[in-house]
């Protein structure tokens, strides 16, 4: 609750000692009730840091903890209304009308009656805070320094498989289940393999390290990876299977021989989310009947054996050889699954443990330099008992540390010697988690909102935090929040209580927290953070909330409630539910309706003046947003992809002035200034799906100064950008595909020689139209980094300029067969690290023969997926020719 409370208390100080609240203090005559706020508020903040390390043991303090979190979220929320006032006038005076304005004075919020009743607000809370206050005292808390802003360790960027090296004393359990998976059954079609252990043992990393080794790849046809985790849906576990299937389809294509009518079986994901029931069964059904899969069925935690016999029905009439593997902690779970003996995984032995600790502790070598930090480190294992997320965990927090009293306060820890059970939170994620600054913990505390194995997506977590105000700047220095959220994201990582991290060819990356680490942040935001079902308890004053049913039970519960700022709807609702949430909970940060099926919205959505994050993503239903809408001037993240029927945007939408984050889908032809003024403030913005779309961004030069990633797909009408690129000056990524009539040359009339631009990475797809590359890449000269095309089939070759590109770090090719040749001084591309072309026939013999000198530097070259070693290409070359010679 500490964490919780520094968190509101540093959002409180920055508001207060803002511009605007300067400003509104002198002219507003608050300035003696928000000064003294900010004193008190100041004084708390010092003491939490101690208040924290002694709640574990003092009821009393845990009591004056919460209540202090609600006086300060209190004062928060008086404060953003005097920030959401200040932005509603700034919106006014960009575009209202002379009636407009005159409706605004005479309405009930008119500055005359706000002044009055803000006044009163701001002495009713700095009364309540200083009471609180007072209470301090008798806890005599010492006040301690700031707590230290995060320092990111760099380490390499992971994926989602598993690096075998990073996977330590389980070759004998990897090579005991392969011989499992070879082994021939007459008895059967298709066996199931359970692995049973104790949670953080590595039953997932085991089981990925059998799925992708060599031989098991080569014995099946088809392999698919689903996580059961604890939602046992028969539906939803089928739908997830075949998706896995399509991902490997084409990787298995031509190897194994796998029909083409598998391609048109499942077409694509959101193909098969649309089926219903019996078109799925009979999909599955057609997928096995005729090719031996392997299927790892992973964490399971059902032992309703109805459930599994409705699954088991579809599966085990598959391919004779077939073989299907699960992971659980519950033998009960694999006595009901399993056809073959349970295989039980125990422990790492101490040697082992030590190798995995050295390892992530210690950068390569340096342990040699630490004796005694090896000894204490020892010490530290032996508290692990054999698991290696504890191990895993412990050796990530004290990575590049050196300092003994370090170590030495994780090994005599007293956390250690409280009662543990089995099935209890290991004590070394919660040291681990205890080692976290202030900021990081409230951070990681909020993941529990969302369910166990849940693909988090970077950046939908930092706008997520972001509408929550919890991103603090380190050290006072001026860094964009997104930048911000990245570092904590990747501090999270840094410490192993994210994993499974896997980056797209998008700049994109999706990460998961081990199902332990997700119940430790459940443990920690208890009474904060709560999931609701038809049979929850929830705490009276929780603020955050994940509704995973619907229903009168549901609803009562949240009857009961009044602060709430945060609802996650992960089940449709009826409209009922969202207008009492709309209606009760005033001080709404974030609204997630993803997946929802409204046909509107309610009008009183206008009202949440504190909203700051709203996803209607894969709404297929919904035609239109309410006028209303335009009334969020706090809105930040705007999510409307997928959203296939909505027909328009409101018009008054240029309102919504605080947007930063934008994934829009319309059938507008154009996104005209009229239609779109929310554009100022925008860091990021998706146009997708848009059939009508002719244009973007008719008369808005001047705009999107601040806009840093633009991503444009599937328009197949777009002709034009309508904008010069010159005014994109902070734009960073660019990413346009799929526009059948966009040849990207509409500003080759400017006068592109002295354009400076800050573009790193750069990716066009499926542009038939596209001939060349546009003149104004050449603006990027210096900061190009990443340059990839797919799927123009008319490009007919690269520019001379190109080598002029010094920064470029990557650059592929796939799929351009009417490229033949690199272009000329390819040699001055001294930074370039990686070399891929694929699907360009003529360009890749080139680069194999007469043109290897060009790219003789490149480290990593890839030709047609085979790695392309050009020093024995070269070698091989020399030696024909003097044999030529020699005759």
């Amino acid at each position: 609750m500490a964490e919780i409370a520094y968190g509101v208390a540093g959002k409180v100080l920055e508001q207060l000692g803002s511009r605007t609240f300067q400003e509104i203090s002198s002219a507003w005559g608050v300035r003696s009730d928000l000064k003294k706020l900010e004193y008190t508020v100041s004084a708390i903040k010092a003491v939490l840091c101690d208040a924290e390390e002694r709640q574990a043991s003092d009821q009393r303090l845990r009591t004056w903890l919460g209540e202090l979190k609600d006086v300060l979220n209190d004062a928060e929320n008086v404060l953003d209304e005097f920030q959401y006032r200040v932005l509603q006038k700034e919106a006014m005076k960009r575009y209202g009308s002379t009636k407009k304005k005159v409706c605004y004075f005479f309405s009930c919020s008119n500055p005359l009656v706000f002044h009055i009743e803000m006044a009163h607000k701001i002495k009713n809370v700095r009364e309540r805070v200083d009471a609180i206050s007072g209470h301090k005292d008798k806890f005599n808390l010492a006040q301690g320094p700031e707590p230290r802003n995060i320092k990111i360790h760099k380490r390499d960027m992971t994926h989602s498989f598993v690096d075998p090296s990073n996977v330590i004393g389980r070759d004998d359990d990897r090579k005991k289940i392969i011989r499992l998976l070879m082994n021939p059954d007459d008895r059967r079609n298709v066996n199931v393999i359970p692995i049973v252990g104790l949670g953080g043992l590595g039953k997932t990393a085991l089981a990925k390290l059998v799925y992708n080794d060599k031989l098991v790849v080569s014995h099946f046809q088809l392999r698919m990876w689903v996580c059961a985790s604890e939602d046992f849906n028969v539906t939803r576990l089928i739908k997830e299977i075949l998706k896995s299937a399509i991902d490997k389809i084409d990787e298995n294509f031509g190897v194994h021989g796998l029909q083409n009518n598998l391609r048109e079986l499942l077409r694509d994901k959101k193909f098969i989310d649309n089926l219903g029931v019996d078109e799925l069964q009979f999909r599955l059904r057609e997928l096995l009947k005729d090719n031996k899969f392997l299927l790892v069925l992973d964490d399971v935690w059902n032992e309703d054996r109805n459930k599994w016999m409705e699954l088991q029905d579809l599966l085990l009439g598959g391919y004779n050889g077939s073989k299907i593997i699960v992971t659980t902690r519950n033998n009960s779970v694999a006595t009901i699954m399993g056809t073959v003996p349970t295989y039980h995984l125990h422990g790492l032995s101490k040697e082992n443990c030590m190798s995995l600790f050295v390892k992530l502790a210690f950068k390569e070598g340096e342990e040699e330099q630490y004796p005694n930090l090896l000894e204490i480190g020892n010490d530290i294992v032996k508290k692990c008992k054999g698991v290696p997320l504890a191990v895993r965990t412990l050796a990530s927090l004290l990575y590049s540390k050196v300092d003994e009293r370090e170590w030495k306060s994780v090994r005599d820890n007293e956390i250690w010697h409280l009662k543990q059970n089995e099935g209890d939170i290991l004590p070394a994620l919660r040291l681990s988690y205890n080692q976290l600054p202030f900021h990081l913990k409230q951070c990681f505390a909020y993941c529990s909102l969302f369910p166990k194995n849940y693909k988090f997506t970077n950046s939908q977590l930092v706008q997520f935090w972001m509408a929550h105000g919890i991103l603090q700047s380190p050290d006072n220095e001026k860094r964009e929040l997104e930048d911000i959220g990245e570092l904590y994201i990747k501090e999270l990582m840094s410490r192993s209580l994210f994993q499974d991290v896997y980056e797209d060819a998008l700049f994109s990356y999706t990460f998961k927290m081990h199902d332990l680490v997700h119940d430790l942040a459940i443990s920690i935001a208890k009474g904060e953070c709560s999931v609701v079902t038809k049979t929850s308890t929830l705490a009276a004053k929780v603020c955050h909330l994940s509704i995973l049913e619907s229903g009168q039970e549901v609803t009562t519960q949240l009857e009961r409630l009044s602060k709430v700022q945060t609802i996650i709807f992960k089940k449709k609702q009826p409209m009922s539910i969202l207008k009492a949430c709309i209606s009760r909970f005033k001080y709404l940060r974030v609204l997630d309706l993803r997946k929802s099926s409204f046909e509107v919205l309610p009008n009183s959505i206008g009202s949440l003046k504190h909203l700051r994050y709203l996803d209607l993503t894969e709404n297929r239903r919904i035609k239109q947003l309410p006028d209303s809408i335009c009334k969020l001037h706090s809105l930040q993240t705007l999510l409307l992809d997928s959203c296939s029927n909505l027909e328009r945007l409101p018009k008054g939408i240029r309102d919504i002035i605080s947007l930063r984050f934008l994934v829009v889908r319309t059938k507008h032809t154009c996104l005209s200034e009229k239609a779109v003024g929310c554009l100022d403030s925008l860091r990021f913005l998706m146009i997708g799906e848009c059939e009508n779309l002719k244009c973007l961004f008719e008369g808005m030069e001047g705009r999107l100064t601040y806009l840093r990633t633009l991503v444009v797909g599937d328009c197949p009408s777009l002709t034009s950008l309508s904008l010069s690129i010159k005014h994109l000056t902070a734009l960073e990524t660019l990413m346009i595909g799929d526009c059948k009539e966009l040849s990207l040359m509409e500003t080759e009339g400017e006068d592109n020689q002295d354009l400076k631009l800050s573009l790193q990475n750069l990716i066009i797809w499926d542009l038939p139209m596209l001939e060349g590359l546009p003149h104004w890449l050449q603006g990027s000269a210096n900061t190009l980094q990443v340059l990839r095309i797919e799927e123009c089939e008319n490009l007919k070759a690269l520019p001379e300029w190109l080598p002029r590109l010094k920064s470029l770090h990557k650059l592929w090719i796939i799929n351009c067969p009417k490229l033949s040749s690199l272009p000329g001084g390819m040699e001055a591309l001294t930074a370039l690290r990686e070399l891929g072309i694929r699907g360009c026939p003529d360009l890749s013999r080139k680069c194999r023969e007469e043109d290897s000198h060009k790219i003789a530097h490149v480290p990593q070259i890839y030709l047609d997926g085979i790695k392309f070693t050009i020093e024995k290409k070269m070698a091989s070359t020399s030696t024909s020719k003097k044999k030529k010679k020699g005759r």
